[in-house]
């Protein structure tokens, strides 16, 4: 099940990439052309963060490198605190700041400020995600 949950993990953050990338760039040519909001393909985005972090939760806790690994002594091997504590830390913050950029443009009027709010709150979550993504063991994980 571990296996499984890690293969799958490290296949969906390819899916999550491709489609914060997608809707980044959406919003950006609709804000650089002063076109409406697409709701759409904004969801593409969250939808993929949101079912990224639920594969990542599960395997926190059924990985030995997860909630099984937090003690002292791991906090001083960087391997060990990245995957336990600094990769789900950064996930999460990502994840929030996505759903909420989200949020806060549904309820906002217009639609440059619409496309302005997913495409900071997305651009921030794509970059701390990228932060934290284990590159050494990444395409083999």
């Amino acid at each position: 099940m571990y296996t499984g949950f890690r293969h799958l993990h490290s296949t969906l953050a390819y899916v999550l990439l491709a489609g914060l990338l997608i809707s980044i760039l959406f919003v950006l040519f609709a804000y650089l052309r002063n076109k409406g909001y697409n709701r759409k393909m904004a969801l593409l985005g969250l939808i993929c963060a949101h079912v990224q972090f639920v594969v990542g939760l599960v395997l926190y806790f059924i990985s030995p490198l997860g909630i099984k690994g937090a003690s002292g002594e791991a906090m001083k091997i960087s391997t060990a605190r990245l995957y336990f504590l600094e990769h789900p830390l950064i996930m999460l913050i990502a994840v929030v700041l996505i759903t909420v950029g989200y949020s806060k443009a549904k309820r906002l009027a217009e639609p440059k400020k619409q496309n302005a709010t997913v495409l900071v709150c997305y651009l921030i979550g794509l970059v701390l995600i990228l932060s934290r993504i284990p590159w050494h063991a990444w395409p083999t994980a």
